[in-house]
């Protein structure tokens, strides 16, 4: 069952860890003359959303955003790839982590956790991004099977050209805390309807359906009405 990770002693450490990992890598190759770059955490890590299915593992999504092209041209993407790989290892091994494996759009790194505390293992995904006048692109390694032939191309996100200011309106009409509830439906529509079909047959509220009294579940949090047809009517608490 999915969750939001809550151990803010873990996530602290996390993020720290994670997080020198990229930095080291961003001054790495800032040093050098062949790309400028920014890292940012992105994803659920950015926005306190982490989420974890049962025990399994987690992850953090960096974006390794390229600022300047210099010795490398943007349209060499098997160069621009190979370079930053390479990069990527030489920091990850640095730090007594093993190489990173190169899948299609992210560079993911081995898993790993921490000996004392919360012991959930975690690894990094970075992905390679530009951004123009069209908006974000990311970096794609298409594997064919025979590496002389996979393809680099950059692709276009979708609706990515005004994100920041997006996201910046819902929060100016305090509404992030919907975002945070849609988050986990769309991520997980499965665990939200069996959650769904648990709260139909809770006995709780079959009671609650007798004496016509609204049902509290557990289901992000909210307040579950009985509406005339025995549907569920959902309404945040303090509306």
């Amino acid at each position: 069952m999915f969750h939001y990770i809550t151990d803010e002693e873990y996530l602290k450490k996390l993020k720290y860890t994670c997080s020198d990992i990229i930095n080291q890598l961003v001054q790495y190759i800032n040093n050098d003359s062949v790309l400028q770059v920014e890292a940012h955490l992105v994803g659920s890590g950015a926005k306190n959303l982490i989420t974890q299915n049962a025990n399994e593992p987690v992850d953090l999504d960096y974006n390794l955003y390229i600022t300047e092209f210099h010795e490398l041209r943007q349209n060499d993407g098997r160069g621009i790839s190979t370079y930053i790989q390479d990069q990527f290892d030489y920091i990850l091994n640095k730090n007594d982590w093993s190489d990173c494996h190169d899948s299609t759009s992210v560079f993911t790194t081995e898993k790993r956790q921490f000996n004392i505390g919360n012991k959930t293992p975690f690894s990094i995904d970075l992905a390679v991004v530009k951004k123009d006048s069209y908006g974000w692109h990311r970096l794609i390694h298409q594997k064919t099977g025979v590496v002389a032939f996979d393809q680099f191309y950059w692709n276009l996100v979708p609706d990515s050209r005004d994100l920041l200011d997006r996201a910046s309106a819902i929060k100016k009409e305090h509404l992030w805390n919907d975002v945070i509830d849609s988050c986990l439906r769309v991520l997980h529509p499965r665990q939200l309807l069996r959650e769904r079909r648990e709260n139909l047959s809770h006995p709780k509220r079959q009671a609650a359906k007798r004496a016509g009294r609204p049902f509290r579940s557990e289901l992000s949090g909210q307040t579950h009405r009985l509406q005339a047809d025995g549907h569920l009517g959902l309404s945040h608490p303090g509306r």
